[in-house]
Parts: structure tokens; C-alpha cells; sequence
């Protein structure tokens, strides 16, 4: 008889768990997951450093950011040796003075929202110190 009960109770309380874990996913979806990481991170100043590529997240739209980021790169002598877009996000390939190669990536989140990815150095050899300077210049201007 106790077994049945406390069997009954672990059930219930399992039930809650998953109850709670569909609800949480459910949110993240709906709402996107971006939101969470833009809530979490836009007002800290977090970045997301995966595979050298050093991301943040800026309220700002995407005109407006990548137009930013152009005028980094010109203020840096830094030319544009290739430039690719697939509707969503824009990848810019430069160069800094001492032949470092830098790679941009600008991604629309939404209309207010926009991704920017820096990565600096040749793969295996990353310099973050210089993709967070850069980082530093876009939320100066940003603003």
C-alpha cells in the first residue's frame, strides 16, 4: 500500500518536471530564443566566443549596424576584400595592417535586434583581444 502511494507521488511530481521543462521550451520558441539571450546579454556587454568567432548581440537595426561596421573598417584602413550575403546575414572579409586576416559577420535577428561575429586571425591562432576592441568600437558608436 505505501509503495503504490509513494509510486503515485514520484509520478506526479515527474509529471511537474516535464509539465515544467515543455512549458520553458515552449517559451523559448515562441518568444525565440534570441530574446533569452538578448535579454541575458545586451545590457551587460555579454559575448559569445564559439569557434574564434566572438558574437554580441546590439538593439539596432541591421542598416543602421552594418553601416556602423563599414565605418569601422574604413576609419581602420582595413579594405573589403569580399563581401557575401544571403538575405539574412552579410559576411565581410578584410584585412588589417599587418596582413591579419578579420572576418565579419552582420545577422538580422529582427527589425531591432542585429548579430555581429568577429573573428580575427588565421584558424587555430585567434586574436579575441582584437575582435573585443572591435566589438567595443561598434557599441561606441552604436549608440
Amino acid at each position: 500500500m505505501f509503495q503504490k502511494g509513494f509510486n503515485h507521488q514520484v509520478r506526479r511530481f515527474n509529471l511537474k518536471k516535464l509539465y515544467l521543462l515543455v512549458s520553458l521550451a515552449y517559451m523559448l520558441i515562441s518568444t525565440g530564443c534570441i530574446a533569452v539571450v538578448v535579454g541575458a546579454g545586451a545590457g551587460a556587454g555579454t559575448f559569445a566566443y564559439v569557434d574564434g568567432q566572438l558574437s554580441r548581440t546590439y538593439q539596432a537595426s541591421y542598416e543602421k549596424t552594418f553601416a556602423v561596421v563599414q565605418g569601422i573598417l574604413r576609419d581602420l584602413e582595413q579594405p573589403i576584400l569580399e563581401e557575401t550575403t544571403d538575405g539574412t546575414q552579410t559576411t565581410l572579409r578584410s584585412e588589417r595592417s599587418d596582413g591579419t586576416p578579420i572576418t565579419i559577420r552582420v545577422r538580422i535577428i529582427d527589425p531591432e535586434w542585429t548579430e555581429v561575429s568577429v573573428r580575427t586571425g588565421h584558424i587555430g591562432v585567434w586574436k579575441r583581444q582584437i575582435s573585443e576592441q572591435f566589438h567595443e568600437f561598434i557599441a561606441e558608436r552604436i549608440k
